[in-house]
């Protein structure tokens, strides 16, 4: 074989190895501008429980940010005993959820600042005030639409990515006791935070006709 021939062979080759690398990259970039810019989901955020009204007591119970803390942080060690991602709550100033999210082949930290705001019903919603995921400027709602995908949550939390807050129904806990907790103060600048716990009378043996 000539060395003019062997020579264009060898240019044809690099050239096809040049375009396939140009088309990879190109379909990457399509790929990552899909990522970023497709729209987010809605997401069905519940009603108020609307149970059925029972007699009862009323109670307000105080606590601190480290006793809730150390509650919320062990409900969620349970909740993600079986996890490929994980996260913990810190009560600061604000609420701030820490943890890792899934991006392509690796898992990148997750830092969420969210500002607590109780509802009339008892609930709060948690209203995302910054949002990052490593050095990745992503835009917040598709980053909650991922913390939507991969964080496990108890039933009554929902991540809403397009409204970019989180739901917490509080009042739709299940509680053996039959009990209804609903937030009645959630200051956490202040430390002040107390709940209202509502123990219907019927739980406690009680009839409604013998007090009267």
């Amino acid at each position: 074989m000539s060395e003019p021939r062997k020579s264009r062979q060898s240019r044809n080759k690099w050239k096809r190895l040049f375009y396939g690398l140009l088309s990879l990259n190109v379909l990457i970039v399509i790929m990552l501008i899909l990522f970023i810019f497709w729209p987010v989901s809605d997401t069905a955020v519940p009603e108020p429980d609307s149970k059925n009204a029972q007699e009862g007591s009323e109670f307000i119970v105080r606590t601190t940010k480290q006793n809730l803390n150390d509650l919320v942080n062990a409900y969620i060690d349970k909740l993600l005993n079986d996890s490929k991602h994980h996260y913990r709550v810190s009560l600061e100033d604000d609420v701030h959820l820490i943890g890792e999210l899934p991006v392509f082949s690796t898992t990148v930290p997750l830092s969420v600042h969210l500002e607590p705001i109780v509802q009339d019903d008892g609930n709060v919603v948690l209203k995302q005030k910054s949002i990052s995921v490593g050095l990745l400027e992503l835009p917040n709602r598709k980053i909650m639409e991922y913390m939507k995908k991969y964080l496990p949550m108890p039933d009554w939390v929902t991540i809403d990515p397009k409204n970019e807050e989180i739901y917490v129904a509080v009042k739709d806990m299940e509680i053996k006791s039959n009990f209804q907790v609903s937030i009645d103060r959630f200051d956490l600048e202040a430390n002040d935070i107390a709940f209202k716990i509502e123990i219907p009378y019927e739980t406690l043996g009680i009839e409604l006709a013998k007090l009267y």
